[in-house]
């Protein structure tokens, strides 16, 4: 099966997905509960798992799948297979209170390297699409990345772990970013901020996500001009593709100077004089 057929195939799942997304914020009618203590899952997000995962398994039958809710294994990820990599909704804590960053996020890697992406957004009307090597799009058109020049005039994105001791650490990181950068957003859905780091409508992202959060956007991203990586090496044995921590993504010219700033920013170090 060709790639594009899988996009093609991706991009109808992800777009009933939404259909029905939209279709229960309208209605209004879900519960919400609290996994691992803090974070926030609706029953939502277990249909739309289970209704990717129907459809997955109906026009690709038995292979391999990583999803939030329904098969989080991330062991599975250090498969050298094909993989789906799926999160049914992005930004949950969005959906929830009626904010529009909500995304389905859908991408397909074989032997730990993405080979295509699709991120619908129900609420904003977008769906992002990539096929490695092949450019990215934005409702079919395609997209690029900013020209930014320097952190002086990004707009970066990132955001915070539901583990609210985990985020004091970060704000070294914030701090860092406000100081120097034209400013920061906090939209709450990885998917879409890598998304519209392709578009250039946000200059930098940075954050350490699971992979369902990241793997089609990342594509996305990087097919559009993105320069992508992580501010620290990857653990051995895990492919950097699917590994989410310290995710740095943004247009090229940047990457090297928003990097050095946040290293600089883990070890305290902070140019007063700026």
């Amino acid at each position: 099966m060709t790639l594009q057929t899988r996009l093609e195939r991706a991009i109808n799942i992800a777009e009933e997905a939404g259909r029905r997304i939209r279709k229960a914020r309208e209605e209004c009618q879900f519960d919400s509960r609290y996994k691992d203590g803090n974070e926030l899952v609706t029953d939502v997000d277990v249909e739309i798992d289970t209704f990717i995962s129907t459809e997955l398994e109906t026009h690709f039958p038995g292979e391999q799948r990583l999803s939030e809710e329904l098969t989080p294994d991330r062991d599975a990820i250090l498969e050298d297979d094909t993989l789906w990599i799926v999160d049914p909704i992005d930004g949950t804590v969005n959906f929830a209170h009626g904010h529009p960053h909500v995304a389905v996020s859908i991408a397909w890697s074989e032997n730990g390297r993405v080979q295509i992406g699709v991120v619908h957004s129900p609420f904003l009307n977008e769906t992002f699409t990539a096929i490695r090597d092949k450019g990215a799009w934005c409702n079919g058109k395609a997209i690029s990345t900013s020209d930014c020049q320097s952190t002086d005039a990004a707009l970066i994105a990132t955001g915070f772990p539901y583990d609210k001791d985990a985020r004091f650490p970060l704000l070294r990181r914030l701090r860092a970013i406000l100081s120097t950068c034209r400013d920061i957003r906090r939209n709450g859905a990885a998917a879409l901020d890598l998304c519209h780091v392709a578009n250039g409508t946000l200059d930098g992202y940075y954050e350490s996500v699971s992979p369902w959060d990241f793997a089609a956007g990342m594509l996305i991203a990087r097919e559009a001009g993105a320069r992508t990586g992580h501010l620290y090496p990857c653990p051995e044995g895990i492919p950097e593709e699917l590994y989410g921590e310290n995710l740095l993504v943004t247009a090229p010219e940047i990457y090297s100077e928003l990097k050095r700033l946040l290293e600089r920013a883990d070890r305290n170090i902070f140019d007063d004089e700026r």
